[in-house]
């Protein structure tokens, strides 16, 4: 059983079937085992064939239906190390959005985000015009976003707590800012956060962000950074993003992970989840739901 298939689907609308299954079983060279992590929610189908080979042939059709699918080899699949960027991964929204709006600069500020998300802005150039626009807001409006816009992304509770009571590192890293990284991260139980610091003077917001900016470098530093004090090898590591500057460290990682993303990051990465909520990443890593920490 060198390699695995695993198809996964959204565990709020559960579309995958034996009948499926057994259709990819047929294509596949040398299966040797399946099995379901969650009935009609995911699974897996064990092959001796060549990976490459697997992937070339069955790609195209994999693309074309309304689940998920990660091709993987399965030594070291259990990862030890996780890095998450937060904005529209972690969370639903894009923190400096929601700001935004609350200054009726939401379209303003959104295309931006979506334009420095999709590569065709530089990051730290656009992060400081957006956030010079949110000049003179009063700090509390940042208590107020976050109690009323901030929501978890479906499975991310029970991600970080599985891979937690599995000991692996959890790390969230995010080009947004740190009042709420730390919200977030307490929330979940990631170990260690990073993010950009906003400067405030008088309960107000002055417009600057504070040096070192949280970039895609700093990602990627950050994967390397704790791989090396973990003592850990490339195969190890795992990195979830949507965006462009979520693409380093996606490419640096063992298996890099885009969720929902934007064309770039897809591209860059081994596994794209665009139908599967957060739990993809626990079935992709061979966890059934009986493993599952839920509390």
């Amino acid at each position: 059983m060198k390699n695995i298939l695993t198809l996964i689907s959204n565990p709020a609308n559960p579309v995958l079937t034996d009948q499926i299954i057994a259709r990819y079983v047929a294509k596949l060279e040398k299966v040797t085992n399946t099995t379901w992590l969650s009935k009609n929610i995911a699974a897996d189908i064990y092959f001796d064939g060549d990976l490459d080979k697997a992937k070339k042939d069955l790609n195209a059709d994999l693309l074309l239906e309304n689940f998920d699918y990660g091709f993987q080899n399965t030594a070291s699949r259990v990862k030890k190390l996780f890095v998450a960027d937060m904005d529209s991964t972690i969370i639903q929204c894009e923190c400096i959005d929601e700001l935004a709006d609350f200054a009726g600069l939401k379209a303003k500020v959104s295309a931006i985000t979506e334009a420095a998300m999709r590569g065709e802005l530089d990051f730290e150039q656009a992060l400081r015009e957006r956030v010079s626009l949110l000049t003179g807001m009063d700090a509390d409006v940042l208590h107020q976003v976050y109690n009323e816009r901030v929501r978890l992304m479906p499975g991310a509770l029970s991600l970080i707590k599985t891979m937690n009571a599995n000991n692996a590192r959890t790390v969230l890293v995010s080009g947004g800012f740190t009042f709420f990284t730390e919200k977030v991260a307490n929330l979940v139980g990631f170990k260690i956060n990073r993010g950009n610091i906003l400067e405030i003077k008088n309960n107000r917001l002055t417009g600057n962000v504070l040096d070192p900016i949280v970039d895609s470098s700093t990602k990627i530093n950050s994967l390397v950074e704790f791989r090396e004090k973990a003592k850990l090898s490339k195969i190890d590591t795992m990195a979830i993003g949507d965006g462009a500057n979520d693409i380093p460290m996606i490419r640096e990682a063992g298996l890099g992970i885009a969720y929902h993303p934007k064309p770039a990051a897809a591209e860059a990465a081994d596994i794209v989840i665009r139908h599967a909520d957060l739990t993809a990443v626990l079935y992709l890593q061979g966890y059934s739901d009986q493993d599952f920490v839920t509390a």
